[in-house]
């Protein structure tokens, strides 16, 4: 059983998260050769002052 774990910047809407379960499901169905039961996928929303890159925080952009 695949378990996928992402990580994404806060704000992004319902229906994109749902989308984006959806298609990493279908990616590791079609990769892997399981069942979409199979597949389980955890998305973790970080808020911006989490995010750091280049040593500044998403939340200074």
């Amino acid at each position: 059983m695949p378990i996928i774990q992402v990580q994404v910047l806060e704000g992004r809407s319902d229906e994109q998260l749902k989308d984006l379960v959806a298609g990493i499901t279908k990616t590791a169905v079609e990769t892997l050769e399981v069942k979409p039961e199979q597949v389980r996928v955890i998305v973790q929303p970080i808020p911006h002052k989490y995010w750091g890159v280049a040593g500044i925080t998403k939340e200074s952009d």
